[in-house]
This record gives C-alpha cells, sequence and structure tokens, in this order.
C-alpha cells in the first residue's frame, strides 16, 4: 500500500462521503424531511462515518487513529439499523433503502479493511 497523506485519499473516506450526499438528499424529500428528530440523527449518523475517519487519520497514536476509525463503522452500522425504520414507516422508498444500504455497507467494510490493514502494520 503507498503512502497515504491526506484522509481524502483514503477509499473508506471516499465512500463514506458519497454515503453523506445521498442521505443528506434523501432526508430533503417526503415524510423523513418534516421529522426533524429523525432526520437529524440519520444526517448525524452518515456524518459520522465520514468525520470520525478524517479524525481518526490525523490523530498522532495508532490507538487513537483506531478508535475513531471503530467510531465510523459504528455510525454506519448505526445508519443501517435506521434505515429499517425509515422503510417500514414509509420515510424512504425500498430503492433509496438499498442504495444506502449498500453504501452504508461499502463504507463499514472499507473501514474495516483500513482497521485490519493498520492492525497488521
Amino acid at each position: 500500500m503507498s503512502k497515504i497523506n491526506r484522509f481524502e485519499d483514503l477509499k473508506c473516506w471516499q465512500a463514506a462521503r458519497q454515503l453523506v450526499k445521498e442521505a443528506f438528499l434523501v432526508s430533503e424529500n417526503g415524510k423523513l424531511a418534516k421529522d426533524f428528530e429523525t432526520r437529524a440523527q440519520f444526517k448525524k449518523a452518515a456524518l459520522g462515518t465520514m468525520n470520525n475517519i478524517a479524525e481518526g487519520f490525523g490523530r498522532f497514536h495508532k490507538k487513537d487513529s483506531l478508535r475513531f476509525y471503530d467510531f465510523s463503522q459504528s455510525s454506519a452500522l448505526e445508519l443501517l439499523s435506521m434505515l429499517y425504520t425509515l422503510a417500514d414507516v414509509g420515510y424512504i422508498s425500498k430503492d433509496e433503502e438499498a442504495s444506502l444500504r449498500a453504501k452504508a455497507e461499502e463504507a463499514k467494510n472499507l473501514t474495516l479493511g483500513l482497521v485490519r490493514y493498520i492492525n497488521k502494520h
């Protein structure tokens, strides 16, 4: 693996950025747009996947970085859990759920891949 100098170069951050974009766009429509508390929590979980990667990248100690990468994948799991409720109550369509679920899984899996890589080195 080549040296990464910026968090923007991390594949997991790039995937999380796409997740955030889609989550924000979806949250501006329909019933979800009117449920301010749920919408805020949904957006916060999405942002957590991306921002915790950036924060972890900026940490000096490996243990601190890993802690933030764990927060990131946990935020992706939170978003995945929320998708069940959002679909169940009709806040999002099945297509939106499927697309967001795929993006959240990708961000989570790439972040866990980074954790495994760091733990090996």
